[in-house]
């Protein structure tokens, strides 16, 4: 007996909420944006980071994509002056993160 059918046994009126994919693809038609988002690479006191910058929508969406970001790649970062710094030489799979979202991308600095 799965926890579906215990759920049934316990509550025989409830009737599960279909969830719609309306309010996933709604995530991502969040962030509108005319130009592309840049993505450089920069050395500060020794250690990599990349640096997120050129987003024109709001800055709550902004700070809902760097904890996207962060907590995909595991990695620490911030979010500053328009920016997200993001710790570490990830490049290639956040461009790729922003791409999946619907993004545009231009790599900067190699």
């Amino acid at each position: 007996m799965d926890l579906q059918d215990q759920l049934k046994n316990l509550f025989p009126d409830h009737e599960p909420e279909v969830t719609s994919e309306e309010n996933q693809d709604k995530e991502t038609d969040l962030w509108i944006q005319d130009e592309p988002i840049i993505c450089k690479y920069e050395k500060r006191k020794g250690k990599p980071i990349t640096i997120l910058e050129g987003y024109t929508g709001a800055t709550e969406d902004f700070k809902a994509l760097a904890k996207d970001i962060k907590t995909t790649l595991s990695v620490g970062g911030s979010f500053k002056d328009d920016k997200i710094i993001i710790q570490g030489d990830f490049r290639d799979k956040i461009m790729k993160i922003l791409i999946d979202k619907g993004f545009q991308v231009k790599r900067v600095g190699g």
